[in-house]
């Protein structure tokens, strides 16, 4: 075996992982294609983090993860993570570069992406007026005006929370309802602070400067299909965009060699020992099924992952738990 612990992605969910297994006297090896921290590394600053005061940048607490990791004898591997097995009690990884990497034990921290609109502006606005995380980042955008773009569950939690920050929400989904909870639209719809204005969609967000500054709707008809020539420049804050996550779970999605059981989402559906349906497999943070996706949830369920890791690599071997 390579290492007793394998541990694919290096979010805060990954890293605290790495920390607790290595604490625990595991061989721990970190598999990360990108830069260790995940999409915490886009946070300008971590304000609700418990016992952070004043709050770091996301660089520089993903680093401190990094730091503490190494210190406790985790290692890490700059690759891909491209192909996942399992042979008797022996997963096996198959990297980028075509090498392969085992261990008895895997969690998945491999995260989700946010489900993006696609339009011009997104990507040059993105953490600077363009957000996918109400908690995290609606404080910046107290008493602004604020465009929540989205139909479900999510985006009408969120709308709600930004409600509480500014009286200015303009809350706009492509149909003629939304398709959330009845309790949660009602709740929108009902809100003062929020404008809802259906059968919209957002073509294009505009600024200057590096800075937000408007957006541009087009209507669309009661199916959702775009229609008439783009509506005139409104004036705009911030962008809230709410239309899905995309969970990173094809290791295990029944396209390779492993299945492990998915909600309707995709999302690794695990226990309260972050263990999948798979034995010595678990997961954490955004790619498991999860009430609350934030930094702080992430790393609670590494370190549940990384004991109960443990204690399966101790019960393989024999030993007294």
């Amino acid at each position: 075996m390579d290492a007793d612990l394998i541990i694919i992605g290096a979010g805060p969910g990954g890293l605290t992982a790495a920390q607790y297994g290595a604490r625990s006297n595991l061989s721990v090896l970190v598999l990360e294609q990108l830069a260790h921290g995940g999409q915490a590394l886009l946070i300008d600053a971590l304000e609700n983090y418990p016992g952070i005061a004043p709050g770091k940048t996301g660089f520089q607490f993903a680093d401190d993860l990094h730091r503490q990791a190494v210190d406790f004898g985790a290692r890490f591997l700059s690759e891909a993570a491209l192909g996942l097995s399992k042979e008797g009690d022996a997963f096996t990884v198959t990297l980028g570069n075509g090498e392969t990497r085992q261990a008895p034990a895997i969690i998945m921290a491999t995260g989700a992406k946010h489900r993006k609109l696609g339009i011009p502006g997104e990507e040059e606005f993105y953490g600077r007026g363009v957000s996918y995380c109400a908690t995290c980042d609606g404080p910046f955008f107290k008493n602004k005006k604020i465009f929540v773009v989205g139909g479900g569950d999510s985006a009408c939690v969120e709308a709600l929370f930004l409600s509480r920050l500014s009286d200015k929400i303009v809350h706009i989904h492509r149909r003629d309802r939304f398709r959330a909870q009845k309790s949660l639209a009602d709740q929108v719809l009902k809100n003062p602070h929020i404008q809802v204005r259906f059968n919209l969609t957002m073509k294009e967000i505009l600024g200057q400067g590096g800075k937000l500054q408007s957006v541009i709707l087009r209507a669309t008809n009661n199916k959702g299909e775009e229609e008439g020539p783009p509506l005139d420049a409104e004036d705009a804050d911030g962008v809230f965009i709410f239309t899905g996550t995309i969970p990173q779970s094809s290791l295990v999605n029944g396209e390779g060699p492993l299945k492990a059981e998915l909600d309707e989402g995709g999302y690794i559906i695990t226990d309260e020992k972050m263990a999948s349906s798979i034995p010595g497999l678990y997961a954490v943070g955004d790619v498991r099924t999860t009430p609350f996706r934030q930094v702080v949830t992430a790393a609670a369920d590494g370190a549940v992952a990384a004991h109960w890791a443990a204690a399966y690599i101790d019960e393989l071997r024999g030993e007294a738990y």
